[in-house]
């Protein structure tokens, strides 16, 4: 493979992942319609199970690392439903090396 066959094969993925992004996106803003009083329901009650609001903070460190895994999918939809799809490619794209 030719050096700018690779830099084609590169930028297709790249595009395919910035597709893949997009798309992630959009499913995530379909499941958790922020509009519709379901989704608001649904957000709301994992904005409290989830401990979006409140400290994660247990002196038992196995229930902490419970609560900071459950924030953790919190902060996941968030990013899927508040950010753009170019911040969302900046957060989860991976550096060149």
């Amino acid at each position: 493979m030719t050096s700018q066959e690779q830099q084609e094969a590169y930028a297709r993925a790249l595009e395919q992942a910035r597709n893949f992004v997009a798309h992630r996106k959009a499913a995530y803003a379909r499941v958790f319609n922020i509009h519709g009083k379901d989704g608001e329901a649904v957000l709301a009650d994992l904005a409290e199970f989830c401990r979006a609001h409140t400290s994660t903070y247990d002196p038992e460190a196995r229930l902490a690392d419970r609560l900071d895994g459950r924030r953790e999918v919190w902060l996941r939809i968030q990013q899927h439903l508040q950010l753009t799809n170019e911040q969302l490619w900046k957060l989860y794209r991976v550096p060149n090396k």
